[in-house]
Formats: structure tokens, C-alpha cells, sequence
């Protein structure tokens, strides 16, 4: 009888997976720009994806500026953005570098810019999103303080 809590245990330990350790992420996020408002909305597709999108809504229109996928794969979470008319329209991909309980470092030295990209929880219900890398020599780095409405 002393293998049922030790079963119970190891199919827990193999639930927590790296996709959880960007569940915070869940929900939607706004952040004031000089161009408008820009949310980013964030949702669980399955035990190892969570999907993300990038938009403004201007009148009654959308305009969505890329959509992401945060895909776990061999115990590495991978950040995945695909972003209107950048890369030929094709996916970018980001390893995961560093994490914590309240921050998530992704990084592809090869991309032109961003080349990290960091999630940083302040609280329950604000973050700071930042996008930085190096552009002909000099770092480069945007900062966008989000609020989570939803």
C-alpha cells in the first residue's frame, strides 16, 4: 500500500513540467505606448504549449503584430514568435536561458534583433516585457510595463 503515495508523487513531479513555469503568463495584458494601447494575451493549448498574441485594437479592428507559441520540448521551453512582415513571415525561435518563479530569459544569439527577450512578474497583476540585443555594435533595448486586465 506504500506505492500508492510514491505513484501519486512521481506522476505530480512529471506534471510539473516547463511549461508551467510560464503559467503566470495566462491571461490578457495591456501596456500604454506613445502609439496606442498594445495588449498581449496569453492561453494554455495543451500540457506543453501556451499561445500568445500581440495586437492593438483601433476602432473595431484588430491588428495583430505576432503571434507566439511557448512550446515544451525535452524539458526546454522554447519561445516561439512569429511576426508581421519580419523573418519572411516565419517563426523565430528562442531557448529558455534563465527562470525563476517570477522571470523568464529567452535567447537566439543569431537573430538580428531581439536576441533576448525577457518576462519579468513584478506582481500578481503587472510584468515588464523587454526585448534587447546588440544593432550595429550598439545595445538596444525596448521596455514595455504591462498590467494584466483579463
Amino acid at each position: 500500500m506504500k506505492l500508492k503515495p510514491m505513484l501519486r508523487l512521481l506522476i505530480a513531479i512529471c506534471f510539473i513540467g516547463p511549461i508551467n513555469k510560464a503559467a503566470w503568463l495566462i491571461g490578457t495584458w495591456e501596456s500604454q505606448t506613445s502609439k496606442g494601447i498594445i495588449y498581449e494575451s496569453w492561453k494554455r493549448e495543451s500540457s506543453k504549449e501556451l499561445s500568445g498574441k500581440s495586437y492593438m485594437l483601433k476602432g473595431k479592428d484588430t491588428l495583430i503584430f505576432e503571434t507566439i507559441r511557448l512550446i515544451a520540448d525535452q524539458h526546454q521551453l522554447y519561445y516561439i514568435p512569429t511576426v508581421k512582415n519580419q523573418n519572411n513571415g516565419q517563426p523565430v525561435r528562442f531557448a529558455l536561458k534563465k527562470t525563476s518563479d517570477n522571470q523568464l530569459v529567452f535567447e537566439n544569439s543569431e537573430h538580428d534583433f531581439p536576441q533576448i527577450i525577457t518576462y519579468r512578474k513584478l506582481d500578481a497583476d503587472s510584468l515588464i516585457a523587454e526585448i534587447s540585443g546588440m544593432v550595429d555594435g550598439r545595445l538596444r533595448k525596448e521596455i514595455f510595463p504591462m498590467r494584466k486586465v483579463q
